[in-house]
């Protein structure tokens, strides 16, 4: 039996736990009502899920390039963004609403990871500049072009 390394195990562990978090997001479109609601979100998870099992069969067969792994200090600047996708994705898009939930989570994340001065009042109207952008795109995406139902609770 031969030794994993540490980054292959790493690469092993993400891609399953992604493999996993995709087929239960796949699942859930198949068995939602109304089915033709979850048309196009079942598109986008089956083809979700066929990558992220395949890239999860490669890893277990060492058939990918891991390099180096994830170190100490990588995850715990990506733990931040992990938590608050996390918390949108099982509570805060039914409980908030889609554009609710998006709005706070995209504005959150932008202001975790911008680097520019948390100090300055420039980039803060920079970040909700961008944020309103964000919704404007994703809101005509989803609701004007596309045409398909978003989680709808609270305020959206």
């Amino acid at each position: 039996m031969s030794v994993i390394n540490l980054p292959r195990l790493q690469h092993i562990i993400g891609s399953g736990v992604v493999a996993a978090v995709g087929a239960t997001v796949c699942y859930i479109s198949y068995t939602q009502t109304p089915s033709e609601a979850f048309l196009f979100p079942r598109l986008i998870a089956t083809v979700f899920v066929v990558l992220a099992l395949w890239t999860f069969v490669k890893a277990c067969l060492g058939w990918t390039k891991v390099g180096n792994g994830i170190s100490l200090t990588q995850f715990k600047n990506l733990a931040p963004g992990l938590i608050i996708a996390l918390i949108y994705i099982f509570w805060a898009a039914k409980g908030l609403g889609f554009y609710t939930a998006t709005t706070i989570a995209f504005f959150i994340l932008l202001s975790l990871y911008d680097p520019a001065p948390h100090t300055a009042v420039k980039s803060w109207v920079k970040r909700i500049i961008t944020t309103a952008c964000f919704m404007a795109v994703m809101y005509g995406l989803f609701a004007l072009l596309l045409k398909v139902y978003t989680p709808r609770e609270i305020f959206f």
